[in-house]
């Protein structure tokens, strides 16, 4: 854990910083908001910024979302002031705890940061599938090839990319991330490169970007394909010649990067299409894994329910909860076009929202995003598994037909019905 200190904690910094490295925490402290953006600009990587209860948390908060940085803060005051630690929170803080601190307060800390942060998400998994996803992906780990990892919203791509930096040849140095489709496309060049003090509007001091935060461990890249095309010609460069330039600069900074690249598209796909380069895609897909979507390995809805059951009972200090049978069933036959996050985030609902110990299947509230209040007929819900299968799997037509769990015989009459299409 990296904290950073803002003031002077009403003279109770050193007591907390003794505290916090008991628990292996490594602190920082900044005496203003000057001079705690210039901490985070030189590629810290702070996980949580304390800071005094009576200082401007606002504008501190301000500050941090318009350069990007999505840290916790957490306000600390001397007494237990309801009033203050409502401000606090609207403010913007996400906690408000009593000084002097004890070691109640830094677990507190520990249990924010690990809220915030998915670093030891457990990989839940039984299925086949997602199991020879994990073994490949531990299998490449050590090595120093750039990974292209494949699949769906919500199955899961972060927590392989975090295993594999986890297994790989530097697991002391951090993971750094950058997600390409959460910061504005004239944002994003500075945020992985890097700018010099006036390279342009707002760039007050010079700011290392992510490339130069992961120097000698690993970057990883989330949603590349969302990344404009002409920021791809520079991210090409980036990896075939290992150095970058900061914005606004005009010095090489020479880098020893692996990459680790996430897509929900085929990018093959948008390749072809003109929006994803050619020789950017062949650089970054050294290593492809693709991550099974959750349909396509519905032996892990059991295990997974019962992980974020456990979680989020804990988290909201509420007794053990368990399913019924009609609740497993109903999340059984759910298709989760959202995968483990949907699965996640309707499991915490049940949590929050069941009385008793038991989760019958009206508390298991499932929310198509799509068009929450139709019915698809069965011929749009056959189409659509078909149509899944046949890109996936060409025209491996037995192979089609195990997969969607009918005969090969009963195939053939859909094709021919929806496609017009004879299968010999």
């Amino acid at each position: 854990m990296r904290l950073l200190i803002v003031g002077d904690l009403k003279g109770h910094m050193i007591h907390a910083a003794k505290l916090a490295k008991e628990q292996n925490a490594k602190i920082m402290h900044a005496t203003d908001f000057n001079s705690a953006m210039i901490t985070l600009r030189n590629g810290k990587n702070i996980e949580l910024i304390m800071i005094d209860s009576e200082m401007n948390i606002k504008e501190l908060k301000t500050a941090l979302d318009n350069e990007h940085f999505s840290i916790p803060i957490v306000s600390c005051g001397l007494s237990n002031n309801p009033k203050r630690a409502a401000e606090s929170i609207k403010e913007g803080a996400v906690e408000y705890v009593l000084l002097p601190p004890n070691k109640d307060v830094i677990a507190t800390l520990f249990s924010i940061i690990s809220n915030n942060s998915e670093n030891d998400e457990e990989i839940i998994c039984f299925s086949q599938e997602m199991l020879r996803v994990i073994s490949i992906a531990k299998q490449i780990a050590p090595s120093i090839a750039n990974v292209l990892i494949s699949g769906q919203s919500g199955v899961g791509k972060e927590i392989i990319a975090k295993l594999i930096h986890k297994h790989g040849k530097n697991p002391s140095n951090e993971l750094v991330s950058i997600n390409c489709a959460a910061i504005p496309e004239s944002l994003l060049e500075s945020e992985m490169f890097g700018h010099e003090k006036g390279a342009f509007t707002g760039a007050v001091e010079r700011r290392i970007g992510k490339f130069e935060q992961a120097n000698n461990s690993t970057l990883f890249l989330d949603e590349i394909s969302e990344m404009d095309l002409k920021l791809q010609a520079k991210l090409l460069r980036a990896v075939q010649e290992r150095e970058i330039f900061r914005v606004g600069g005009n010095e090489p900074v020479k880098l020893n990067i692996r990459i680790i690249a996430t897509t929900n598209r085929n990018l093959i796909s948008e390749v072809k299409k003109g929006n994803f380069r050619e020789d950017l895609f062949y650089r970054l897909n050294v290593i492809h894994l693709e991550v099974p979507s959750l349909a396509d390995r519905i032996e892990d809805i059991k295990p997974l329910t019962e992980y974020f059951l456990k979680k989020y009972c804990k988290i909201n200090n509420l007794e053990a909860k368990v399913l019924d049978e009609s609740a497993l069933q109903k999340l059984t036959l759910h298709s989760w076009p959202g995968n483990v996050r949907e699965l996640e985030n309707t499991i915490h609902r049940a949590v929050l929202t069941s009385i008793g110990s038991k989760i019958e299947d009206k508390y298991i509230s499932i929310i198509n995003v799509s068009d929450e209040d139709s019915i698809e007929s069965l011929e749009v819900t056959e189409k659509k598994a078909i149509n899944k299968a046949l890109s996936r799997y060409d025209k491996n037509y037995d192979l089609i037909a195990k997969v969607l769990g009918i005969s090969i015989n009963t195939l053939q009459n859909k094709l021919k019905q929806y496609y017009k299409i004879n299968v010999k």
